[in-house]
């Protein structure tokens, strides 16, 4: 790789990031995601009388379940619809290139509008004395999970040329992904799969970094799982399946 491969990949990524904010649909998704995320934290906040968020990280991912899909679900089928994916792939860029873009630009776009809920922690810490050491490592695992969610939800849209087929397999399949390892389905599945489900969890390895423990074998997981996602999008990109 050189210097042109990543000036290609960051015009790539920078158009596709200016891609949400130039629609009215982007301040939906952050307004919704911001009201419905505080909401359902403060409503039983004051019940508890503790100064801790991690009621809100335990919604986060049932949030982001519903967030993620939506961001991903025009990425590759608008452009199939639309028939600019023909143009987009007859570029002088790599089928690598188009799907990291898309997928670092989706990312950008949910790291920003996780950004803005750092307003709550910083409230809730003048109310008491909040452990900023499990704060950070939960943000920190909110980033692996929605990037994981997003990588799966990218290869989902490059399936299909429908958008909101495209977020119904979406939601489905990182439903599936989070709740695998969840405890209530451990305790009905066969013993000698439970630790493979476990492992295959998104949401046990969440909850893991979400403690303010920094496991090397979470990190090595999300990262496998993203690149996994990633590379079968790109196989799907090579069949040209659309023409």
């Amino acid at each position: 790789m050189n210097k042109k491969y990543f000036k290609t990949l960051y015009i790539l990524f920078k158009k596709e990031l200016m891609s949400y904010f130039n629609s009215p649909i982007a301040y939906v998704f952050i307004g919704v995601f911001l009201v419905a995320g505080n909401w359902l934290f403060f409503k039983n906040f004051y019940l508890i009388g503790q100064a801790s968020v991690r009621e809100y990280f335990s919604l986060l991912p049932w949030i982001f379940l519903f967030l993620s899909p939506a961001i991903t679900m025009r990425l590759w089928a608008e452009e199939k619809r639309s028939g600019t994916i023909e143009f987009l792939l007859t570029l002088p860029v790599s089928d690598w290139q188009v799907v990291l873009a898309k997928f670092l630009g989706a990312l950008a776009f949910l790291s920003f509008s996780l950004l803005l809920t750092f307003t709550l922690p910083l409230s809730v810490s003048t109310l008491g004395n909040l452990d900023m050491g499990a704060v950070l490592g939960s943000y920190l695992g909110a980033l692996f999970l929605g990037g994981s969610y997003l990588a799966l939800g990218l290869f989902i849209s490059s399936l299909t040329k429908n958008q909101i087929i495209a977020f119904i397999l979406g939601l489905v399949a990182c439903f599936f992904a989070f709740i695998i390892g969840a405890d209530f389905v451990l305790v009905s599945s066969p013993q000698f799969l439970v630790p493979l489900m476990k492992f295959l969890g998104l949401g046990s390895h969440f909850y893991s970094i979400a403690k303010g423990v920094i496991d090397t074998k979470d990190i090595i997981y999300y990262s496998s799982f993203i690149f996994f996602f990633l590379w079968l999008n790109t196989k799907i990109i090579q069949t040209r399946e659309w023409k």
